[in-house]
């Protein structure tokens, strides 16, 4: 494929861990340090990138040969959202239909010269995961993505299970919604638990990276389409985020 340096795809076992919100963040990031970032959201019955972005409504353009990526303020970005006639329209896709959009996504977009591509991927280790890692092959890494709760763990270790068996290595774990910010007087309350992602990280022999504390202004950040990395770069979440990105990269 050739199209990026590095393929980081941010994976889950679990829906509602935040995972597209660390997926957006770390492209938003990476742009944000000099580098030619590029955004892949292959969630194709939930995409939640053009929203979370401020790029609704956009479509995407092609040459009869090649498509090519929406510009984001120089990071790229592809969704099957820029597809759809309205936000409100339901992908009802089969595995095999599933699987020829994310190889067109994957070999038939013109990313032009990246130094990193991150995939957002849907929860679970089905059809959009598997053709994702099996496209890439070699090339492709693993973040994953968890909240602290053992609900939660429980699942996401079969990510990591998913990615030892088709040999993706695995970059780490982030524990998302650890603890919660108090906007009025910032004190750190952990309402979710804490610590159940790196106590998993050490029991299936993966790199735990960091907790990312709820902040009132994620909320804000994934409607306005501004990710908390730039829009409040001060938050105790904005600093999680640089921490954790800067271990990985």
């Amino acid at each position: 494929m050739g199209f990026a340096a590095k393929t980081i795809v941010v994976m889950s076992g679990k829906g509602g861990v935040g995972k597209s919100t660390v997926a957006v963040n770390l492209a938003v990031w990476l742009k944000g340090r000099g580098k030619r970032a590029g955004l892949l959201d292959v969630d194709l019955h939930g995409p939640s990138i053009p929203k979370m972005l401020g790029l609704e409504g956009l479509t995407v353009n092609g040459d009869g040969k090649k498509l090519f990526p929406v510009d984001s303020g120089g990071l790229k970005v592809m969704s099957v959202g820029f597809l759809l006639p309205d936000p409100d329209s339901p992908v009802i896709w089969r595995g095999p239909m599933k699987g020829k959009v994310i190889k067109q996504f994957l070999n038939d977009v013109d990313w032009g010269g990246l130094d990193y591509l991150v995939i957002d991927c849907p929860p679970g280790t089905g059809d959009e995961p598997l053709c994702v890692c099996q496209e890439l092959g070699a090339s492709a890494c693993a973040l994953i993505v968890t909240t602290p709760q053992d609900v939660a763990t429980l699942d996401v270790r079969k990510s990591i299970g998913f990615c030892n068996k088709l040999n993706i290595p695995v970059l780490g774990v982030v524990e998302n919604m650890s603890g919660f910010v108090c906007p009025k007087c910032g004190e750190l309350v952990n309402i979710f638990k804490s610590g159940g992602g790196e106590k998993m990280s050490a029991q299936m022999n993966t790199r735990f990276l960091g907790r990312i504390p709820v902040d009132p202004r994620f909320a804000e950040s994934g409607d306005s389409g501004v990710p908390i990395v730039e829009g409040a770069r001060d938050s105790l979440s904005a600093k999680a985020f640089n921490g954790i990105f800067d271990a990985l990269v």
